[in-house]
């Protein structure tokens, strides 16, 4: 008995193939999409089966309907502040996501000169190196390269980080609460390791942290490299202008390599 093939409806075979274009960049988010009458040609389909794959991914969120202007991509991406220190969980906790982590290594480390640059440590120093990948509402969005000197946070591979805040444990178990950080942001392609750890198709860019976390004491708690999937972040800041008085106090800061053997 020869055995029944089963059909995919058209419908899901349109779905398939925008969320295609959207995953790939293709198609962008804000950008319009061509007319009912265009997508019935371009799929060689007909009007009921377009629209109702558009209405399935009006639902899911994934595109959104002006009335008199067409369908567009939702912009699905979250707007991360470049103002204030929050830690990872906190801040996407404030957008009402759900975060939790992979934890992917949890070790200690001797510093080597890079790190002892910039954690301030002695070369050897004891350091806590925690490697995870975050995830947002069960979607992989950044991977996070943690460095912190092992003598201000002693015994931090004790605690569970694939569901616990590391900036929330420092503060509340070490009283070791972050107090300010100089950060630099820029953009890269991904890596292949990237790339499969944040299930991005190649290429693909990804927007690239270097950190460093300071007390109020003024030691450093915590340098990390992280890279965040450009396509689910935007920053927001804002700016003003420097005032007289303030040009004279600007200073540029140094800026360090950071690649590592």
């Amino acid at each position: 008995m020869k055995r029944q093939q089963h059909v995919r409806p058209l419908y899901q075979v349109v779905m398939d193939s925008i969320l295609g274009q959207i995953e790939t960049g293709e198609l962008k988010a804000q950008e319009r999409l061509p007319s009912e009458s265009e997508l019935c040609d371009l799929f060689s389909v007909g009007r009921n089966t377009v629209r109702r794959a558009l209405s399935e991914l009006v639902d899911e969120g994934v595109l959104k309907t002006l009335p008199g202007l067409g369908t567009f991509v939702e912009d699905s991406r979250v707007t991360k502040t470049a103002e204030y220190l929050l830690g990872f969980t906190q801040e996407m906790h404030l957008h009402q996501r759900t975060v939790t982590s992979q934890v992917l290594e949890a070790k200690i480390i001797a510093a080597d000169p890079y790190l002892t640059r910039r954690l301030r440590v002695q070369l050897g120093a004891e350091i806590v190196f925690l490697y995870r990948v975050r995830e947002m509402d069960g979607e992989p969005i950044a991977i996070e390269r943690s460095y912190l000197p092992h003598s201000l946070c002693p015994n931090l591979l004790a605690y569970d980080f694939s569901n616990n805040s590391l900036y929330r444990t420092l503060s509340d178990i070490y009283n070791r609460k972050p107090f300010h950080a100089e950060q630099e942001i820029e953009a890269s392609f991904a890596t292949s390791e990237v790339a499969k750890l944040l299930k991005l198709r190649m290429p693909a860019v990804v927007l690239v942290f270097h950190r460093e976390t300071y007390l109020a004491s003024g030691e450093v708690i915590e340098y990390v490299d992280s890279e965040l999937r450009a396509d689910r972040f935007r920053f927001y800041a804002n700016l003003r202008l420097q005032s007289t008085h303030e040009e004279g106090a600007f200073r540029r800061l140094p800026v360090y390599e950071v690649h590592r053997e």
